[in-house]
């Protein structure tokens, strides 16, 4: 790897470790030479989610869509003068990530420029496209080339990116829905949002963190403890968010605190140590 490549990958750590203390987190329970490419696809995911979140009274969807553009020239070429790409277009080239799952992920943040109640069927189209094919370029670099395990472990990465999701869906509820007009769960009244909704929505998210789960322990170990962290803290925040009254959650975002989170940290890395996963 050469030094701007080395240089675009650590950009692209700092802009993880500001946007997200669990992630960060999770990525130093990886192995060290797993590091470096999920926190270029963290980037990469990070600014297309940027663009459709917060580039408001800007044009967005030509913002996107030149994004969009220069990810195929950076992968088609090899290189980018944008350090983000140049990262991440290293990580697509030298794993070899599947461009389908890539402009499935644009897609779905185009979705997020357009108000819309979302059906069951566009639900379903939005969370393959902004998590489960998310899941699956982190899960090739995971297997590193192993593609045969790869495929084997593909449904419980798409389960685990979905609970994930769903969960960041739950508790930015009243953010979405207030702020920005959305509203992501299918046949669900957000204007008259109650704690039966709210536990149909958690029973769906229960079942996805089961399977998922499955799929942590099959995971190489160099990832496997990474992921695990990942999956306590949210599994934390999940437990928090079912102890709120729906009132509550449509109110205030629901957060874990860093404190909690690093309590976390050691405690999964006991049981790591242990080899209790």
């Amino acid at each position: 790897m050469d030094f701007y490549t080395k240089t675009s990958i650590a950009t692209s750590k700092e802009i993880t470790k500001a946007y997200s203390t669990s992630f960060s987190l999770g990525i130093l329970g990886l192995s060290k030479p797993l590091r470096p490419p999920i926190y270029a696809i963290y980037g990469f995911v990070r600014v297309a989610d940027e663009i459709v979140d917060t580039f408001h009274g800007k044009n967005q969807r030509d913002l996107l869509q030149r994004f969009w553009s220069e990810t195929d020239r950076a992968i088609d070429e090899g290189i980018s003068t944008n350090p983000v790409l140049q990262s991440f277009q290293y990580v697509v080239n030298e794993y070899q990530i599947d461009r389908g799952l890539i402009n499935t992920f644009l897609r779905s943040m185009e979705m997020d420029l357009d108000d819309q109640n979302y059906d069951q069927a566009t639900y379903e189209q939005y969370i393959l496209g902004s998590a489960e094919v998310v899941g699956l370029m982190c899960l090739k670099v995971f297997v590193e080339g192993d593609q045969a395990r790869y495929e084997e472990l593909t449904p419980f990465a798409m389960k685990l990116g979905s609970a994930f999701q769903k969960i960041n869906f739950l508790r930015d509820v009243a953010q979405d829905f207030q702020s920005l007009g959305r509203s992501y769960f299918p046949n669900v009244d957000l204007s008259n949002f109650n704690d039966e909704a709210k536990m149909a929505i958690e029973q769906d998210i229960e079942r996805d963190f089961r399977k998922g789960y499955e799929g942590i322990l099959q995971l190489p170990k160099g990832s496997r403890f990474g992921v695990y962290i990942a999956y306590m803290y949210y599994y934390a925040l999940f437990q928090k968010i079912m102890r709120t009254p729906s009132s509550e959650v449509f109110m205030t975002r629901i957060r874990i605190s860093n404190r909690k989170k690093y309590r976390l940290f050691a405690s999964s890395f006991v049981r790591h140590v242990l080899n209790l996963l």
